[in-house]
């Protein structure tokens, strides 16, 4: 039998995937003949799911019932320019335009490669006649009623997104069918946002990935390794909810069945500090750092005896805050903590 648990950058779990509210928010606003959103920043830690959360809004627009809707789905790679990626597709599909009479700039387009690739090219450094193309081809969409949805994913205040994002600001207040979802770790995302004209990406609405129902975890442990319900359970309340997590410890599971609990929780644990953790520990400021030693002490702490123990007290509220938006802690009554497991032994491990 195929492990049905996957780790794999960029892959949907089909057998173990467990939904999300996110998901269902997304799609509802898609529903209505002009939806009110037409921007989605998808945030959240490393692991937490965002590129799969992605993912699952491309294949559910994609599919035949959205199609008759008149949505079309391309999904752009960032490293690239973006924007002749665009042109390629929708030249692809019959609405972009192949001249450019009375411009300082040609457009011309190439089937590339042996597999039919389209191919978009640029006479010259300017982007200016591009835009125009662009605009000119997403204005032909939304007239024959097409809705046209960007994916992107993991974006950064790269100079190929400032260029996309300037432009996409006009296509919005040329009222295009034009809708973008992207992802982005928090501090990538919050990068633009100071960026000159793209005060519709601050405004943007910010979908946060949350944790996974312990229940349907425990379901998903329980039918697809076959154990009891209280064993189901134990395991689930291990990950805290994090899907690397959750799904690393099923393929522990699966792979190693008659190992015990404590030597499936160390194989969870090594991957974890070693594919999740020892990244997200690099993007941390040292002021973060700090905060995260002194939480990574107690399961649980408050706010009192964590200024207690800082160099700058002042900027608590600064540091918590960040964290909490990337995805590092949490925070209940009065009481904050680590959010990821196991994250605090590797801390007190590796970085005390």
């Amino acid at each position: 039998m195929q492990n049905p648990f996957t780790t794999t950058f960029s892959k949907i779990p089909d057998d173990t995937y467990i939904p999300t509210d996110q998901i269902t928010e997304i799609l509802e606003n898609f529903q209505y003949d002009r939806p009110s959103e037409s921007v989605y920043k998808i945030t959240g830690v490393r692991g937490s799911g965002k590129t799969v959360l992605l993912g699952k809004v491309e294949r559910e627009l994609s599919s035949d019932l959205w199609k008759d809707r008149g949505y079309i789905v391309y999904r752009l790679a960032p490293a690239r320019d973006m924007l002749s990626q665009l042109a390629s597709l929708l030249y692809r599909d019959g609405y972009m335009p192949t001249d450019s009479k009375n411009r300082s700039i040609s457009l011309s387009f190439n089937v590339l490669g042996t597999g039919g690739g389209i191919g978009f090219e640029k006479e010259g450094q300017d982007h200016l006649d591009t835009g125009i193309a662009l605009e000119t081809a997403l204005n032909k969409a939304t007239v024959s009623g097409k809705r046209i949805v960007i994916g992107i994913d993991e974006v950064s205040r790269t100079p190929e997104m400032i260029e996309f994002a300037s432009e996409f600001g006009k296509w919005l207040r040329s009222d295009l069918a034009v809708y973008l979802v992207c992802t982005g770790l928090y501090e990538n995302i919050e990068q633009l946002y100071n960026v000159k004209n793209l005060t519709f990406f601050r405004r943007a609405t910010t979908i946060k990935t949350e944790p996974l129902s312990e229940i349907r975890m425990s379901e998903m442990y329980r039918s697809r390794l076959n154990i009891d319900i209280q064993t189901a359970r134990e395991y689930a309340g291990l990950t805290r909810g994090y899907p690397y997590a959750f799904q690393e410890l099923g393929i522990q599971l699966f792979k190693n069945r008659d190992s015990s609990k404590e030597e499936i929780i160390q194989r969870l644990k090594a991957e974890l500090f070693a594919y999740s953790y020892e990244k997200i520990w690099e993007e941390l400021s040292k002021e973060d750092r700090d905060l995260v030693r002194i939480l990574a002490h107690k399961e649980e702490s408050k706010r009192e005896d964590i200024i207690r123990f800082m160099d700058k007290p002042n900027n608590y509220s600064v540091y918590r805050d960040r964290l909490m938006k990337r995805g590092i802690i949490t925070t209940r009554y009065a009481f904050v903590s680590l959010a990821l497991p196991f994250f605090d032994e590797y801390v007190n491990e590796y970085w005390q």
